[in-house]
């Protein structure tokens, strides 16, 4: 079996909270990240899910370290990159580019298309102007735009014409993993099924790996392979995509998939929504950190921490009762929520339309 491209083992980033104007003493530390691990194959799409404010966003970015992790090692296609800097940290971020989420901050209005998407061309040292404007006329229509956008500037351009712009960006230095960081979370419905069908057939003709952050549960269903969640900070289960939604075995994963609006008052089900607020990080419950909201906490819970180990079913979860947990009680593998349903269907609607 090949070595993974990606290994992320125990990453943590906290961060220091000081008080004072002078002395500034430290008060406090927010455990952001929190001891995550996981791995990421060449061509295969981890999507990492999870409440907004859980870690997801700051994992990605200690990934592509945009910062500095405060523990853990990161090794790439076997080469740990944890420690490097300058000119090696460069050469590696050139195999490693992001999609942001907000397609109208992450691109400069000062700087048109063509100079947008050459820009890291210029950075690496790759090629010379003219076979730089000739990859980015090439790079536009991969991602479905028309050469003569290149002399256009973002304000000219629709969401979803940006974010393909972002995505051709980060493909022009022919990376071997792209972080995707909510890139369909701010467009149209119906425009996410395009520039979702659109990252599939680029990884499908690249062979890109993909770390996939989304909170929107049919995406995911879409688009990963393999999900990891996250709460608090730290990773609660991973699994395949069809074993996550066939049979989660962690109480939060349920409560997520459980969360999906449904249009009928009589359907019912076992899975009852969290109660509680998410506590803070700079305050992590002692023992399991869901504890303060999980329906099947025992004694164990509040005075262990459990850890991510192997299910018998392939799954990987850090919860003490996993095997013990009663069914569900919805049919997570038979399909989503209508809406989310929908949404599925459109993202297949725009894939045949494109094919």
């Amino acid at each position: 079996m090949n070595a993974p491209l990606l290994e992320v083992t125990d990453l943590a980033k906290h961060y220091p909270v000081r008080k004072g104007l002078i002395l500034a003493r430290q008060v406090g530390t927010v455990r952001a990240v929190d001891g995550v691990s996981f791995t990421l194959n060449r061509g295969e799409t981890l999507a990492l899910v999870g409440e907004s404010g859980c870690g997801k966003s700051t994992t990605a970015r200690l990934v592509l370290r945009l910062i500095e992790p405060s523990a853990g090692s990161l090794r790439f296609d076997g080469r740990d990159i944890t420690g490097i800097s300058g000119s090696a940290l460069r050469a590696m971020r050139r195999r490693m580019q992001i999609v942001f989420q907000d397609p109208y901050a992450s691109l400069n209005p000062r700087l048109t298309v063509a100079e947008t998407i050459a820009e890291p061309m210029q950075v690496h040292g790759i090629g010379d102007a003219a076979s730089r404007r000739a990859r980015v006329a090439e790079l536009l229509g991969l991602v479905g735009l028309r050469a003569f956008h290149a002399e256009r500037y973002p304000h000219e351009f629709s969401g979803g014409q940006r974010q393909r712009i972002g995505i051709a960006r980060a493909l022009s230095v022919q990376p071997d993993l792209v972080v995707c960081d909510e890139p369909v979370s701010a467009l149209d419905v119906s425009i996410q099924a395009q520039v979702v069908n659109l990252l599939k057939d680029l990884q499908r003709r690249f062979g890109l790996a993909y770390l996939f952050i989304a909170h929107d549960l049919a995406v995911v269903k879409h688009v990963a392979d393999r999900v990891a969640v996250m709460y608090l900070g730290s990773i609660v289960e991973t699994a395949s995509k069809r074993d996550l939604f066939a049979t989660p075995r962690h109480p939060y994963t349920r409560a997520l998939l459980a969360a999906i609006p449904h249009p009928d008052p009589t359907r019912r089900g076992r899975v009852k929504p969290l109660g509680g607020d998410v506590p803070s990080p700079m305050n992590v419950p002692p023992g399991c950190r869901f504890h303060t909201r999980c329906p099947f906490a025992q004694d164990r819970c509040r005075k262990e921490e459990p850890v991510l180990r192997q299910l018998a079913d392939g799954h990987a979860a850090a919860c003490h009762v996993a095997e013990s947990l009663p069914p569900a009680g919805l049919d997570f593998s038979g399909g989503l929520a209508p809406a989310a349903a929908m949404r599925l269907a459109l993202y297949a609607r725009a894939r045949d339309a494109a094919a």
